[in-house]
């Protein structure tokens, strides 16, 4: 920051901490002895998506890459307000794996200039009929529990129950303002 940013007040944007998501693993752990609930193995990136030709070769690379283990694992889906779903699948006790190609998704758009275009990866986990989702916030560098309930509400006992849980493993997200829901992302 510059003498000049500093007297007008100007703060420089926190930049994303990808390697953030590596926390995962052992906050799966916590969670799942804390609440009951389990991986299901599955997880998303969340994108803008963007026109023309150098977008969709990372696109391609990236589904190149994932798919390249044992077959395809990989889903793409679009939502109600044009976001683009990336959803990884592996079985719900490969957290690391999972963790790993969430890590470069967003890695791979990241470096190839489409960062600003990420908005959010998650984790879904369940227990019984239940679902829970760990997302998290790209441009904020934390995370936050998203329960879903039917007909669009939220479970918001269980989400602060959950930060309480992962407050020790994970960077959470300390503006409750800021815990988006997010209705019918795959995977969740």
């Amino acid at each position: 920051m510059g003498f000049l940013d500093a007297l007008f007040g100007r703060s420089k944007p926190k930049q994303p901490d990808l390697d953030r998501l590596f926390a995962l693993p052992s906050a799966a752990i916590t969670l799942q002895a804390a609440t009951g609930f389990v991986a299901t193995g599955a997880g998303s990136v969340s994108f803008r998506a963007a026109e023309g030709g150098a977008f969709s070769a990372v696109q391609q690379d990236i589904t190149a890459l994932l798919d390249m283990d044992s077959g395809p694992k990989v889903e793409q889906s679009t939502d109600d307000y044009g976001y683009t779903w990336l959803v990884c699948r592996h079985t719900p006790d490969d957290m690391g794996g999972l963790v790993t190609d969430l890590h470069a998704v967003n890695s791979t758009l990241e470096s190839n200039g489409f960062g600003p275009s990420l908005l959010c990866s998650l984790v879904a986990f369940e227990r019984d009929d239940r679902r829970l989702a760990l997302v998290y916030l790209y441009k904020r560098g934390s995370f936050y529990p998203f329960a879903p309930l039917p007909g669009e509400r939220r479970d918001n006992a269980l989400e602060l129950e959950a930060r309480g849980a992962l407050a020790g493993d994970l960077n959470i997200e300390p503006d409750l303002s800021r815990w988006f829901p997010v209705w019918g992302a795959p995977g969740v």
